[in-house]
This record gives structure tokens, sequence and C-alpha cells, in this order.
């Protein structure tokens, strides 16, 4: 019996680029039930349906700051190595996507990283972020989506 699409496919579809906030890629990496199976749906989604997954490059650092902190040398270029092998698109932080946090910041009161990361995801031309931080608002040409709202 075909249930139909589920709600990640359902939230996915119409979005030729997707933000990923960095939270989601952890659960994806430490691979556990729940948030881990739910986001490594997610991905896998996106590249069955070729849509191009963005990831601002402070991402990366909160992502990398795990394996860093256990000292675990191997476990970090392990990390690295496989977070380049998703084909993430790497958004650097510039001039214009500072101010644009610097407002999102004031605006809608978010902390710092955060900003940064919603002012990558729409300097990068990204219609959704993907997060599970339900502190983060949809701003103006972005909707946010909290990752334990969905079921596969």
């Amino acid at each position: 019996m075909n249930e139909g699409p589920s709600s990640i496919e359902r939230l996915l579809s119409g979005h030729r680029r997707v933000a990923l906030d960095s939270n989601v890629l952890i659960y994806l990496v430490e691979g556990a039930t729940g948030r881990g199976e739910i986001a490594g749906r997610v991905v896998s989604t996106l590249l069955a349906q070729g849509t191009e997954m963005v990831l601002a490059t402070i991402g990366l650092s909160e992502v990398l700051t795990g394996p860093a902190r256990a000292g675990d040398v191997v476990g970090f270029e392990s990390l690295a190595d496989e977070l380049r092998g998703m084909g993430l698109r790497l958004v650097p932080l510039d001039a214009s996507i500072a101010e644009d946090a610097a407002w999102l910041r004031g605006r809608a009161q978010l902390d710092l990283v955060d900003a940064i990361h919603i002012a990558s995801a729409r300097a990068a031309g990204a219609t959704l972020f993907l997060t599970n931080d339900r502190g983060i608002p949809s701003v103006p040409k972005l909707e946010v989506a909290c990752l334990d709202d969905l079921v596969a």
C-alpha cells in the first residue's frame, strides 16, 4: 500500500536549494536513532531529488568541534572528508552576509551564529533552512523548518 509522499518529501519538494543547520549534520554524523535517522532521510531525499545543499562556513566549524574537543585527529579528518564528500556547498562569510546577519540579529533577535546561518542561506539563494532550533523564525525569502516536526 502506497501511503504517498512522506512529510520529508512534502517539505523538500519545490525547493531547489536547501540550507542545513549544523545541528542537522551533527545528528547525521553521530548516527543516533531518532534524529540521526531523520537527518539521514532528509539528506538522502535531497540527494535523490538533486537539490543543492548549502552550509554556512561557520556551520562547518560547529560540526567539527566535537572531534576537536575530544582531541580525535583521525575522527576530525575523517569527518571533514565525509562532509566534503556530501557535496555541500559552503557559503563563505563576506561583508554582505555579515551586514545581513547584523540586521537579522537586531531585528529577529537571533544570536550571531544563527544570524550568520540565515544570512548565508539567503545569500546562497536557499528557500528552506532546516534546523532543529525552534528559536529561529522564518524570515523573508527563507522558510525555516524544524527537524523534530518531520516524520519519515
